[in-house]
């Protein structure tokens, strides 16, 4: 049955939009903090890798910071409006694999009831 991958790959997914979130509240609190620079995950790299080892189906995003973004004279390249949209973003995210993961338990459940 594929549901048991499918459901790591969600458990992996919900994990990495988790990360995402914390990253971007981390960007968000540090606006004041002179040379800091914006940190992010490579989330679709992450799914490529994940669909590209059906063996592992683990989701391991890299956090790495974000280029070109404009700096500040303090050297600071935290924009809020940027990082309030990805907020936004990443909890549509959550609550889409919420909704997959819920879904697969749901299938689970109808075939164990036909089962009986």
């Amino acid at each position: 049955m594929a549901t048991a991958p499918l459901l790591q790959i969600l458990q992996g997914y919900l994990q990495a939009t988790t990360e995402r979130q914390q990253l971007v509240i981390s960007n968000m609190a540090n606006i004041d903090t002179p040379g800091y620079q914006t940190r992010d995950l490579n989330f679709e790299q992450a799914l490529q890798r994940a669909e590209g080892d059906p063996g592992g189906m683990q989701l391991s995003p890299v956090v790495q910071e974000v280029r070109g973004l404009p700096e500040r004279a303090d050297g600071n390249d935290v924009n809020i409006d940027r990082e309030s949209m990805l907020l936004s973003e990443t909890q549509i995210q959550y609550q889409l694999g919420v909704q997959l993961v819920k879904g697969q338990f749901e299938q689970l459940l109808t075939a164990i009831k036909d089962s009986d």
